[in-house]
């Protein structure tokens, strides 16, 4: 009964229109002129600004035409090493000299360019065919270096001609003289096998490195010159290294996709 009469008493007095009414506190109207600032803020710029992305691939520094694996084309012993690794070779330049059955025969390059590596040693036996040595193709001491990266299938679509490049080169530190600059000058058409990827670097181990996620990608990536440093490339430091950077050297590549604005990944 009681809250009866209060409530009946409360309907029957007159409305209290002369007193003030307040609509928000002062915390709430500074809360809410913040979600205005905000939201403006946002969607200027998702009008105006940009997205970039970018994706990280190994790869590794070498010459745009490749090397090749050279095979002993006789058994027999070696007796004689003529290079060196390191060394230029021309084309058809004697390598090995390999005591056979019907006498001694000599092991040639197939073509120019620089011995990368070579296995065969002064009193071991090799077998026909046998893998003795690999040789970059070069056309000289002046030939470019290119990067090599290998990317997922699933994401090399995404990645356009002319994009740049950041390489963290393994022999160059980093944090001293930052990355080497390039661009993506062609990008695979098909997902190479591992035996394509050891053809093209004249390694079945990088070539193995490189596909243990599946069978990768390759893109070209070509080294933004600058004539006046030590390396003869341009690197995000004022000079780059104080040294030039060798070839079959092993980097961590970052490209840069081209810019999106935010509003393009919202709408469908």
């Amino acid at each position: 009964m009681q809250f009866r009469q209060q409530a009946l008493s409360k309907l029957q007095s007159p409305e209290e229109l002369d007193l003030p009414v307040r609509f928000a506190r002062p915390q709430g109207r500074l809360v809410l002129f913040v979600t205005v600032v905000v939201m403006a803020a946002a969607c200027f710029w998702a009008v105006t600004g940009s997205v970039s992305s970018t994706i990280d691939a190994p790869g590794i520094l070498t010459h745009a035409q490749g090397s090749y694996v050279l095979q002993s084309p006789v058994a027999g012993q070696i007796t004689g090493v003529f290079a060196q690794e390191g060394q230029t070779l021309a084309a058809d330049a004697p390598l090995l000299k390999v005591r056979t059955a019907q006498g001694d025969r000599t092991v040639r390059a197939i073509a120019a360019g620089r011995l990368t590596s070579l296995s065969a040693t002064i009193g071991s036996v090799v077998a026909t065919g046998a893998n003795v040595a690999s040789v970059e193709r070069t056309d000289g001491a002046e030939d470019p270096l290119i990067a090599m990266l290998y990317l997922p299938g699933d994401s090399v679509a995404s990645v356009p001609v002319g994009a740049s490049v950041d390489l963290a080169v393994q022999s160059v530190p980093g944090e001293q003289y930052g990355v080497l600059r390039g661009q993506v000058a062609a990008v695979g058409r098909a997902p190479q096998t591992k035996e394509q990827i050891a053809a093209f670097l004249g390694d079945a181990q990088l070539a193995e490195q490189f596909s243990q996620h599946g069978r990768p990608v390759g893109v070209l990536v070509k080294l933004d010159p600058a004539p006046g440093t030590k390396s003869g490339y341009r690197w995000s430091s004022a000079g780059g290294p104080p040294f030039a950077v060798a070839s079959m050297t092993l980097a961590a590549g970052t490209v840069h996709l081209a810019d999106r604005r935010p509003i393009d990944w919202l709408l469908p």
